[in-house]
């Protein structure tokens, strides 16, 4: 079920790094039901808010609390404490991760508050991930507030 899922993200992602932007995807599900999806959207959108995780809540719309305390996020990348601290708001309890070798989020701080956290390795997530640091430093810094 994770293969599926993430690969969606990785599509998102993808999306992101063709539009000029940061190649981040996410996929909010619930029961087997994809509620949103989205992908960074900081370049493409000058915003300052909407990192992978935040642009699939956004694209989820409003939910009950009960919706999101059933739900599982997917995203191929370590969640920011800015994205760690919206799963925790909502009570999201499951969080998959693509990687977090290229970046290690704030998964101790959703551990430690009992979001279960499973991260893949996904290759195609570290190589994607990767090559754009690699290729656009500057904007993977100004993206995690270095």
């Amino acid at each position: 079920m994770h293969d599926k899922f993430l690969k969606l993200a990785i599509s998102e992602a993808k999306k992101g790094l063709n539009e000029g932007g940061i190649p981040i995807g996410s996929v909010l599900v619930h029961n087997g039901k994809i509620l949103g999806q989205g992908h960074n959207k900081r370049v493409q959108d000058s915003s300052v808010v909407l990192h992978g995780e935040m642009d699939a809540l956004e694209n989820a719309g409003r939910q009950p609390a009960t919706i999101y305390k059933e739900s599982v996020i997917y995203t191929t990348l370590s969640p920011c404490p800015m994205c760690s601290g919206a799963i925790l708001l909502y009570g999201i309890p499951k969080v998959v991760v693509g990687e977090n070798k290229t970046f290690l989020g704030a998964e101790a701080h959703l551990r430690a508050n009992g979001v279960e956290v499973i991260v893949l390795n996904n290759e195609e997530c570290m190589t994607m991930m990767t090559d754009f640091i690699e290729h656009s430093p500057e904007l993977w810094n100004e993206d995690i507030g270095v």
